[in-house]
């Protein structure tokens, strides 16, 4: 075992190597999109969102912007909504096409697009976007537009993806807060030659998309609605209406105060101009394949963390292997050894009571007798049975439980279904994980780390019922169809269920992050339809088509009594314990993915080989410590390993939640109650997955323990 941990890690650590070089290999590369002069540029506008909160909404049901006119630009009708995968539905995306001209190679210095009246309500939605630091996203040939900032030694350039939407500052007067919206953008399309024949052709291909924002006031503006002097505006668009005093003094005839601000619509409006700017810009340092790498700031810092994680993750699983390798060799080993020996040398003492056993005439002169006194021949022999005997029951520890180690555990029907959605886990975080080191998962393919884990989840169903069915079977399962059942519904329904719960809230916040409605009919069909047939599938081949895991040892009739546990025996204290090391593995590498998550929307999260590498090291450490716990429960005469090993495999999740719960006090700026319970829902099905995932690993890698030493001192 320690020799084949080491040659898996020092393939590992093969692979990792190439990572650098596979980082480049883009396999969306095929759908290169270049352009001739004077061709124009879709421009589509997707969503505003913030660091803030967790509730995205659609761009174009803000009522304070611009709306789509329906007039044709670059073939399309403006307004149009775009087929979008399910991951893009699943992350709130809704991209429609816009009213933005956009030519290949003509720059314009000035193009008025609309002058927009808002009431009271929709300016104080406004000032409420800004106030929370919405970013909005639009997109040009797959890129989002990006706020391009700069280096302090102005050595590098980098993008973070969106820009601001406004901006806030107080009154040098009043000393009051004011809000300003970005009426006027100018959109930066850097461009090279394009690759190829097409390039040979006069084609040219996007490698950055930057737009700049400027807040100009309505005074600023000439008569065509285009600012006097983009550069120089001096006066911003503040979103402000100010109060209907007559309609406030008979509102409240009796004060002598009144509200610096009234909610009620008294058809009071502030029309709000907008235009933008064009420029193309030839840049040659940039690679078509590679533009994607301006949105991932900090590379080489962030790598050298990388390595330190993946550092303080082989320095614990070493340890570990340390110890598994001293359990096995010198503990296991020597007890398998000595009880060997001992089942020897008893079948050779029995061998020889059966040649003296056996009947005999008496000889000349013998007498022979039936009485107490002449049976001194079976005493002895009766001595030299029980003196082997007490030679194996001096034999204490893990080895006088082979005949109840395999005793079915409570709560077989909930432990094979939990197992079998386990695997289905293991099968789609692993096919992930594959995916994306190669390139195949990446930012430019938007929502498709979604999409493509959905449907290994649904088609890995055949997989968890076969597991389910397979285990079932060995814990002695009569009723299958039950079992499948529980499989098929128990972990995805709390899925679906606990979603469909959540949408219901963000629904009523008209965020574009609730799922419509029919994308909810889409899931439930990939469920009932697809996923639940492939369950019963696997389910019915596992039970009837498989045999049940043979074990090394019967079981006895009676069940052996537990002596007395320590109080780190506790299987509370022994799940939090074990917890603990391999959230030491991972727990830097974690604060890279909650940072991409929820604290830096505006980035991706891109190292998918650094993570590959810590999740490798992640299992090895679940099976490490899982065989050590297992181990030292056999030792104290503990046979009830089978929902103990689960728990201690997946008890790191509940560590994680605690991280998790830290990051939202101690990093977040979340507000609002219903972006907090967003967050904690979504974290507590992500450690419920992961715990699911980890679980599995951790009592398959028992079982097969425990299969391994009983079976090595297997004896008649």
């Amino acid at each position: 075992m320690h020799t084949d941990f080491w040659t898996r890690l020092g393939r590992l650590l093969a692979i990792s190597t190439a990572i650098k070089s596979v980082g480049a290999f883009y396999i969306p590369g095929w759908s290169i999109k270049s352009y001739q002069d004077d061709e124009p540029i879709p421009l589509f506008v997707n969503k505003v969102y913030s660091d803030n909160t967790q509730l995205q909404y659609a761009y174009y049901d803000l009522p304070f912007v611009c709306p789509a006119t329906g007039k044709k630009h670059a073939g399309l009708a403006s307004g149009r909504s775009i087929s979008l995968n399910l991951g893009e539905v699943l992350r709130g995306d809704r991209i429609m096409t816009s009213d933005y001209d956009l030519v290949m190679g003509q720059d314009q210095e000035c193009r008025y697009l609309c002058s927009h009246e808002s009431d009271r309500k929709s300016i104080k939605r406004a000032q409420k976007l800004v106030e929370d630091g919405y970013v909005a996203e639009w997109i040009v040939d797959n890129l989002p537009g990006a706020t391009s900032f700069v280096t302090v030694d102005r050595t590098q350039k980098y993008y973070a993806a969106g820009f601001k939407m406004g901006y806030k500052d107080f009154s040098p007067i009043t000393g009051k807060p004011r809000f300003f919206i970005n009426n006027h953008l100018t959109l930066v399309l850097r461009w090279r030659k394009a690759p190829g024949r097409s390039g040979d052709r006069g084609g040219k291909v996007i490698v950055g998309f930057e737009v700049y924002t400027k807040s100009i006031g309505v005074g600023e503006r000439d008569t065509t609605g285009c600012p006097q002097d983009v550069h120089n505006a001096n006066h911003g668009m503040e979103l402000y209406i100010a109060p209907n005093n007559t309609n406030l003094a008979s509102k409240y005839p009796l004060s002598s105060y009144l509200p610096a601000e009234d909610d009620v619509d008294d058809g009071s409006t502030i029309t709000i101009p907008y235009s933008y700017s064009v420029y193309f810009r030839e840049d040659t340092r940039v690679e078509w394949a590679n533009r994607w790498d301006m949105y991932f700031n900090n590379q080489e810092e962030s790598s050298k963390i990388h390595w330190l994680a993946i550092l303080n993750s082989l320095v614990v699983s070493g340890f570990l292997t340390a110890g598994v390798y001293m359990i096995w060799n010198r503990t296991v080993g020597g007890d398998i050894k000595s009880v060997a020996g001992h089942a020897e040398e008893g079948k050779i003492r029995m061998k020889r009571k059966k040649l003296r056993a056996g009947p005999r005439s008496p000889r000349l002169g013998e007498k022979s007798s039936n009485g107490l006194l002449d049976q001194n021949g079976d005493l002895e022999q009766e001595g030299d049975i029980s003196s082997d005997e007490e030679s194996i029951e001096d034999l204490t520890g893990w080895k006088l439980l082979h005949g109840d180690v395999f005793r079915a555990p409570p709560y077989p029907g909930l432990l094979a279904p939990l197992v079998g959605s386990g695997m289905q886990l293991v099968f789609m975080a692993a096919g992930l994980l594959l995916l994306s080191c190669f390139g195949v998962l990446n930012p430019s393919f938007r929502g498709g780390f979604v999409s493509v884990g959905m449907g290994l989840f649904v088609f890995a169903g055949l997989l968890s019922g076969y597991f389910s069915g397979r285990v079932y079977k060995t814990f002695g399962g009569l009723n299958w169809r039950k079992n499948t059942l529980m499989t098929a519904f128990l972990f995805p329904g709390l899925l679906f269920t606990t979603i469909f719960i959540l949408n219901l809230f963000v629904w009523a916040q008209a965020s574009s992050t609730a799922l419509p409605f029919g994308t909810l009919v889409g899931l439930a069909s990939l469920w009932l339809l697809i996923q639940v047939p492939l369950v019963y599938a696997g389910s019915w081949y596992g039970f009837h088509q498989s045999q049940p895991w043979e074990h090394p040892t019967r079981t006895n009739t009676i069940p052996r009594q537990i002596p007395h546990q320590s109080w780190y025996s506790n299987s509370i204290y022994t799940i939090l314990l074990a917890g603990v090391v391999p959230f030491a593995v991972i727990f830097i590498e974690l604060l890279f993915v909650f940072r991409s998550l929820w604290q830096d929307k505006s980035g991706y999260y891109y190292v998918f080989g650094f993570l590959s590498v810590v999740s490798f090291v992640l299992i090895v450490t679940v099976i490490e410590v899982t065989i050590i716990a297992t181990y030292v429960q056999l030792c104290a005469e503990n046979y009830h390993w089978w929902w103990q090993s689960f728990f201690i495999g997946g008890a790191s999740a509940i560590w994680i939640f605690v991280y998790c719960s830290w990051y939202y006090f101690a990093k977040l700026n979340i507000q609002g109650f219903i972006s907090g319970m967003l967050f904690f829902s979504y974290s507590l099905l992500a450690c419920t997955v992961y715990g699911l995932l980890t679980g599995t690993v951790g009592f398959l890698t028992a079982y097969a323990f425990v299969r391994r030493i009983y079976g090595a001192i297997k004896a008649d």
